[in-house]
């Protein structure tokens, strides 16, 4: 038996032998895996009791694809790296699709990356309607290895192809038998019977036996062939500038088309060999399985606890965050009571949830019936009385620490002693909100990121005082409603504010010191941030930029730089793009336009701070501009860190990408420092101390780590 997965072959009084993958839980294919359906294949031409074989996976999924696990194996050395071509070229085009007895791929649940890849090297396909199919390996900044880029254009046609692999997005059965890639559907019971009479069908010649490798009816004229794939280039180019690895794929796509199957697949094994060791596959196998142990958390997850059933749910707050919140809830099916203090900020709030909801319909993510019935699910109330039926409460209301407080003291009372009580506050000690309680076990921050039915992150925030009990039971809620937690420690901005509160301020202070408010936005969206720091303002609006300074300003006056900028603007009724006019005008439909007026409030700002613009700012490139605006985040990473407020390094990467857009294909905020090198940032934020103050002093966890040379990340997740 293979050490990690294998095979298992039956055969019926048929004739027909059936291959199952066998690796839970998805049947991933792991290099075991390959070997024993290599060696199945083998036995089964063999014998003379076999006239046909049908392969499909255990327990409901096909495969979902190559074992991820193993990469990091590979990239530790630990398993040996297969030499180039033999799985894509010995195993699955000489054995499989080269086979002397026709195979038929049996597809239920997942047939997804190599899963699918083997299924394309079957001589048929049958499949049940729900099963997903797809290439999502550009996910992992690698692309398709077992044949997948020569084969899938060939069976749905170039631009389908191209859209499969470029987006990594999977179809359901019901898409793939209408485009080609499936030939038959069936319900799960009928579905290896229907592969086994359709395997001997093709024996008997009453079905085609195809190689999908040689079809050419699906691939357009050469020419035609060329621009299709010029188009995608330039998509690639202008949706992922600084990312090889689609280009890659386009390329090895055309040469199979140009040169043949056969040239493109030894393009494509050479490729995903060069490709596996990239520093962007590195990066996003690092956040692949970083994702992933968020939910490991000690002293939590470790005590062998079950998370409560939650049933019902109370959101205190129908604003943007309020009905966010509701939105998320009731799109994973959980029944929500909405308080607000008036019918008209009632109706708001649900107004809100509804324009949510319809923006799914519009986007065909959702039915109408759907949309009615999840909006069944949220019920108005202006009082406490139905509060006694709730399992989970969420305040969402405006950051007043004296207004939280009643309202916990409030929630006490009348929610049943095993009620979760939850704050969604940004920046406010829980310990302080939950002051007037002797409920303080029950208390955790929910920080969910606006809007909060879209981000993905969710912040769960512990006090010292919070059960165990409690955070588990918030983790299994946030796997519920499609989020990804952290569990993060109680302190002013928690971890992921905290961590970025320097990205603005740093941006701040050199523009003060003569640097071009523009010039750092473009910086910062080109190392690929959604946005710089100046349109992050503009958004957020400048009054809670204003808030959350003074809150840092209070917790750690020696490292804050008081800009007066955003101040001057607010004295001429500019905020942000709610008034139209920040550091950019919005004149039409959000769109962003750089506004001259700015340098009159820059320049006031200059002469008020007492400084002269750094003629050495002015020739900086966008690598020094972007060290500069990110090397103090990181600095604060490592203070999060140190303070124990985060668990461990990954988590901060998770939190830098989920909930501020940080280029995941960089591994995140503390392992894109680790490329770098700690001693590297450590000495440029020394000089930038002596030069521009104490706010770019590094921390002593980052000093010990730059004298050590310790990485920031220890090692990356994927290699423990």
């Amino acid at each position: 038996m293979a050490a990690n997965g294998r095979t298992e072959m039956e055969v019926g009084a048929d004739g027909v032998a059936v291959i199952t993958i066998c690796n839970p839980p998805v049947n991933s294919l792991s290099i075991d895996v390959l070997l024993s359906l290599k060696e199945s294949y083998e036995e089964a031409l063999q014998r003379k009791d076999i006239k046909a074989i049908v392969v499909t996976g255990k327990g409901g999924k096909f495969s979902g694809g190559f074992d991820i696990s193993s990469f990091g194996n590979l990239h530790s050395g630990e398993i040996e790296q297969p030499k180039v071509g033999y799985i894509s070229i010995d195993i699955i085009t000489e054995t499989l699709e080269g086979a002397t007895k026709p195979s038929v791929a049996a597809i239920d649940g997942l047939a997804l990356g190599g899963g699918l890849e083997v299924a394309m090297a079957c001589h048929a396909r049958i499949s049940t309607p729900t099963a997903q199919l797809g290439l999502p390996e550009l996910q992992l900044g690698i692309i398709p290895g077992f044949g997948g880029t020569q084969r899938l254009p060939r069976l749905v046609g170039l631009t389908k192809s191209l859209e499969m692999m470029l987006l990594s997005k999977p179809i359901k059965g019901e898409e793939a038998h209408q485009l080609g890639l499936v030939d038959s559907l069936v319900s799960p019971n009928d579905l290896v019977n229907a592969a086994r009479r359709w395997a001997l069908d093709i024996c008997e010649l009453k079905r085609p036996w195809i190689k999908s490798l040689y079809k050419t009816d699906k691939l357009e004229p050469l020419g035609e062939a060329r621009e299709i794939l010029n188009f995608a280039r330039a998509q690639a180019r202008k949706q992922a500038a600084n990312l090889e690895h689609p280009l890659v794929c386009i390329d090895v796509i055309e040469e199979g088309i140009v040169s043949g199957p056969r040239a493109g697949l030894w393009k494509e094994a050479n490729a995903f060999q060069s490709l596996l060791f990239s520093d962007t596959c590195k990066s996003l196998l690092h956040v692949f399985f970083s994702q992933r142990a968020t939910s490991k958390v000690p002293g939590a997850t470790d005590l062998g606890l079950m998370p409560r059933k939650i049933t019902k749910v109370a959101i205190l707050g129908g604003g943007l965050m309020g009905s966010g919140i509701t939105t998320a809830m009731i799109l994973s099916n959980y029944p929500v009571l909405l308080k607000e203090v008036n019918e008209k900020f009632l109706n708001a709030g649900i107004d809100r949830i509804k324009a949510n909801l319809q923006s799914r319909v519009r986007k065909g993510k959702m039915t109408e019936e759907r949309y009615e019935k999840a909006l069944s699910l949220v019920t108005g109330t202006l009082g406490y009385e139905k509060f006694k039926e709730v399992d989970l409460v969420i305040e969402a209301v405006i950051e007043n620490v004296k207004l939280k407080q009643q309202i916990f003291a409030d929630l006490e009372k009348y929610c049943p002693s095993h009620c979760v009580l939850a704050t969604n506050t940004s920046t406010i000690d829980l310990n302080l909100i939950g002051e007037k309680t002797k409920s303080q076990d029950r208390i955790v921050g929910a920080h969910f990121f606006s809007p909060a039915h879209v981000m993905p992150l969710l912040e769960i925030v512990r006090t010292q005082h919070t059960s165990a009990q409690v955070v588990v039971d918030l983790l299994d809620v946030g796997k519920r409603i499609k989020k990804t937690p952290i569990v993060v420690g109680n302190c002013t901005g928690f971890a992921v504010n905290r961590m970025f509160f320097p990205y603005t301020q740093s941006a701040l202070l050199f523009v003060d010191y003569g640097m071009d408010v523009y010039k750092i936005d473009r910086a910062c969206t080109k190392f690929g941030m959604p946005m710089g720091p100046f349109r992050l303002a503009d958004l957020v609006g400048f009054g809670v930029a204003v808030a959350t300074g003074m809150q840092y300003l209070e917790n750690f006056p020696e490292r804050v730089y008081k800009s007066v900028l955003i101040p001057l603007m607010m004295e001429d009724k500019r905020a942000g793009e709610a008034t139209r006019k920040g550091f950019y005008k919005y004149e039409d439909k959000r769109k962003a336009t750089p506004d001259p007026e700015i340098m009159t409030y820059i320049q006031k700002s200059r002469s008020m701070a007492g400084v002269t613009p750094d003629p050495e700012l002015m020739k900086l490139t966008d690598k020094d501009i972007v060290e500069m605006v990110f090397f103090p985040v990181i600095n604060e990473a490592c203070r999060v860190l140190d303070e124990g407020i985060a668990v461990k390094a990954s988590d901060l990467d998770i939190a830098s990408i989920f909930g501020m857009g940080f280029p995941p294909y960089r591994g995140g905020v503390m392992l894109w420092g680790d490329s770098i090198g700690a001693k590297y940032i450590h000495d440029k934020l020394q000089e930038w101390a002596k030069r521009y103050g104490s706010s770019f002093e590094p921390c002593s966890f980052l000093a010990e780590r730059a004298a050590k040379g310790i990485l920031l990340v220890r090692m990356p997740i994927l290699f423990r």
